[in-house]
């Protein structure tokens, strides 16, 4: 909400004061240099990045207007799921919860988590190193160490979509004035003529300079920030798994690996102690 506001914020900035310097919303309406200046953009956004970061960009960008999926809500549900995974191994031994984490998806359990259930990367992570502690036994500093590799590897392609991104803002400026190029190559074409001939078509031109500007640093570059924003706020997640295993590996009981693991969350996103306390309750 607050980024389709911003977003308005410019636009309404930038045409108002144009308007207000007795200019001519009509001398903006340039579709072909916008269709140079945009195309452009997305072939070198292609060429650039492999078809997983643009698969990862595309699933972001909607989360930059809707708000991140990894909200309180999401977290209050994982730290539940943890929880009841947690305890039901720790009544029933790990042959009871065994068929939940070999196919998490299909769990009743799991199920009863319908945000986190939606998260394929966290849950895997999850139950991957779950399974791990529990088939070889490994002490909690080892299974520590293979978790901070995974989560070192994971960082690095959270953050991969937000440079993707940065890379296109800062190349926005160049297409545009590779569009005020061949705008100023037609008016060459076309010396000789009307003057207000030649007077639209360079002003179409510097319209393609103002366009690369404009969409790089009002729209594109903004983005690729909040998409770092957002992968921070994904990154907390697995954080919070890390914890929450290593504690119960540690053999602490499931309340007190749970809180530990609500520690780490963002103090915007995190249910505080009380309210995942009565949350819990349902569970016991």
């Amino acid at each position: 909400m607050f980024a389709l506001a911003g977003v308005l914020v410019v636009i309404i900035s930038v045409v108002s004061g144009y308007l207000a310097s007795h200019g001519r919303m009509l001398a903006l309406w340039q579709p072909f240099e916008v269709v140079i200046i945009c195309g452009a953009a997305l072939g070198a956004f292609m060429v650039a990045n492999p078809f997983v970061v643009q698969k990862k960009v595309l699933t972001m960008l909607p989360q930059v207007f809707s708000g991140s999926r990894h909200n309180k809500r999401f977290y209050t549900q994982l730290l539940g799921l943890m929880y009841c995974l947690f305890q039901k191994s720790r009544q029933n031994g790990f042959l009871a919860i065994e068929e939940d984490i070999e196919s998490p998806f299909t769990s009743e359990l799991f199920n009863r988590f319908p945000d986190v259930i939606r998260d394929h990367e966290v849950v895997n992570f999850l139950t991957d190193n779950y399974r791990i502690f529990k088939l070889t036994g490994l002490p909690a500093y080892e299974i520590e160490a293979i978790m901070d590799n995974e989560i070192e590897q994971i960082q690095e392609e959270l953050v991969a979509p937000s440079h993707a991104l940065t890379r296109v803002a800062e190349a926005l400026p160049g297409f545009g004035i590779v569009a005020a190029v061949l705008g100023i190559v037609i008016t060459m074409g076309s010396i000789g003529g009307p003057i207000e001939e030649i007077g639209g078509h360079v002003a179409a031109a510097l319209i393609g300079t103002f366009l690369g500007i404009f969409f790089g640093y009002g729209f594109v570059g903004p983005a690729a920030s909040h998409l770092e924003s957002l992968g921070a706020h994904e990154l907390k997640a697995y954080l919070c798994v890390k914890a929450c295993l290593n504690s119960i590996v540690s053999g602490y009981a499931p309340p007190v690996a749970v809180e530990t693991g609500r520690k780490l969350l963002p103090p915007e996103m995190r249910p505080s102690f009380i309210e995942l306390a009565d949350d819990l309750k349902q569970y016991r």
